[in-house]
C-alpha cells in the first residue's frame, strides 16, 4: 500500500537518494497524514460531544494535532528543497529538523491541556452514555492509526527522515492511547463504572511523554549527533580500498539535512611516493565520494615515513604499552625527532567517549609508560576524543 501511494503521487518514488523525490514523498505522507487524521478528528468529535466523554474528545483532540503536525511536516519538506544562498551556503534542509522539533513542543503543550481537563472531570464526574456504534468508531480508529504508524514508518526508512521517524512513533503512541479509551469506554458501557476522567489523564500523560522524548529525538540532529556507524563503516571500507592510501583517521562528518553531507578525514601516505601523485590520488578520492555517495569530502594528506626500522619498532612498543593501559585507543601520525640527551616520541591518541578518565590523566599515564621505556625518550602526545 505505501510503495502504491508513493507511485500514484510521486515520479521515480524509487529514487529516494534523488533530493527532490525525498522531498515529494515526505510531501505525499504530509499530506496522507492530515486526511486521515481530520477524519478520525471529525469522527471522535462528534462522539465526545454528544456523549460527554472528555477521553474520547482529548484523543480527538490528539488527532487534530497529529493533522497540524502534518501540514507542518509538509510545510518543513518544502522549505527544505530551498537552495544554498550567501545566508545559508550548506542549504536549508535543516529546516527538517526544525520542524520536528516544533511537531514535538505542540504534542507536549498539547498534552498538558489535555491533563488539565482530565483533571476537571475527575473532580467534577459526569454520566456518560456510549453506543456500540461508538465503540466501533474507536476500533476504527485503532486501525488507521496503527496503518499510519506502518506507512509513517516505511517512508520515514525510506528517505532516511528523523521527522517521519518520530511521526511514526506518536502514531504508535495514538494506537495505545486510542486502545486505553476504548477499554475504557467499554467498562463504562457495560458496568456503569465511569472511568472517563481518569483513563483521560492516562492519554494526556502517555501525550506529554511522548511530546518529551520527541523532543530529545528530533533535537539531537541539530546538537550534531554522531554520524550512523553503517556511514562511517561505509566511508572508511571506500578510503581504504585506494591504492596508495595506507590509514586514515580523525575522520568528520557532519549533517546539514538529507543530501547535505560533508566529511573530513586524515589519510596517511608513503613520504616517499612523489607528493604530486599522491595529491591527484586525494584529489580522485574526494571527487569520488561526492559522485557516488554525495559527500562533500576533504582529505587531509599525512605523509608518512616506512623505512625507519628504529622508529617502527619503537611504534610498536609504544602501541603496546597503550594498549595495555587503554585498549579502545589508537594510535596515528607517530614520529620520531631523534636527539642526543633525549628523543622526542609525537604522536596523536585517538581516544573513544567510552574511556572515563579525562584528556589530562590518559596523557600522563601514557607519558609514564613511553618514558618508562627509555628515561631519554619524551612523549608529546595530541589526544583526539571521538
Amino acid at each position: 500500500m505505501t510503495k502504491l501511494i508513493l507511485r500514484l503521487f510521486v515520479r521515480n518514488a524509487h529514487r529516494t537518494e534523488d533530493p527532490k523525490v525525498r522531498a515529494d514523498c515526505g510531501k505525499v505522507a504530509g499530506l496522507v497524514g492530515i486526511v486521515t487524521n481530520l477524519l478520525l478528528f471529525g469522527a471522535k468529535m462528534l462522539i465526545g460531544t454528544l456523549f460527554h466523554s472528555v477521553s474520547i474528545t482529548a484523543d480527538a483532540i490528539n488527532n487534530l494535532t497529529d493533522s497540524g503536525s502534518a501540514i507542518i511536516t509538509m510545510v518543513g519538506f518544502k522549505l527544505a528543497e530551498k537552495p544554498a544562498d550567501e545566508k545559508h551556503p550548506f542549504g536549508h534542509a535543516r529546516i527538517e529538523y526544525l520542524t520536528g522539533v516544533i511537531i514535538s513542543f505542540i504534542v507536549l503543550f498539547l498534552g498538558l491541556e489535555m491533563g488539565m481537563s482530565s483533571i476537571e472531570k475527575i473532580l467534577h464526574p459526569a454520566e456518560n452514555t456510549l453506543t456500540t456504534a461508538a465503540l466501533l468508531v474507536l476500533v476504527l480508529s485503532v486501525l488507521v492509526k496503527l496503518w499510519q504508524c506502518l506507512f509513517y514508518r516505511k517512508v520515514g526508512r525510506m528517505i532516511r527522515s528523523e521527522t517521519l521517524e518520530a511521526t511514526s512513533k506518536d502514531s504508535r503512541n495514538d494506537v495505545i492511547s486510542t486502545a486505553v479509551v476504548l477499554v475504557g469506554a467499554a467498562i463504562s458501557m457495560f458496568t456503569g463504572i465511569h472511568l472517563d476522567g481518569w483513563l483521560g489523564m492516562a492519554v494526556a500523560v502517555m501525550i506529554i511523554v511522548s511530546g518529551v522524548q520527541l523532543i530529545l529525538d528530533t533535537a539531537d540532529p541539530l546538537l550534531g549527533q554522531a554520524p550512523d556507524k553503517e556511514l562511517v563503516d561505509a566511508i572508511r571500507a571506500k578510503i581504504l580500498s585506494y591504492d596508495g592510501i595506507l590509514a586514515m583517521h580523525d575522520l568528520a562528518v557532519h549533517s546539514y539535512g538529507a543530501g547535505r553531507c560533508f566529511a573530513s578525514v586524515h589519510c596517511e601516505v608513503d613520504a616517499h611516493r612523489d607528493a604530486l601523485e599522491s595529491h591527484d590520488l586525494i584529489d580522485n578520492i574526494e571527487r569520488d565520494f561526492k559522485k557516488e555517495m554525495q559527500i562533500q569530502l576533504v582529505i587531509h594528506m599525512d605523509p608518512v615515513v616506512l623505512n625507519d626500522p628504529r622508529a617502527n619498532a619503537l611504534k610498536a612498543q609504544v602501541q603496546e604499552r597503550c594498549h595495555a593501559l587503554y585498549p579502545e585507543v589508537t594510535l596515528h601520525d607517530f614520529r620520531v625527532v631523534w636527539g642526543v640527551t633525549h628523543s622526542n616520541v609525537v604522536f596523536d591518541l585517538a581516544v573513544p567517549f567510552s574511556v572515563d578518565d579525562a584528556d589530562a590523566a590518559v596523557r600522563v599515564k601514557v607519558t609514564e609508560a613511553v618514558e618508562a621505556l627509555n628515561p631519554t625518550y619524551r612523549a608529546v602526545i595530541t589526544i583526539d576524543r571521538g
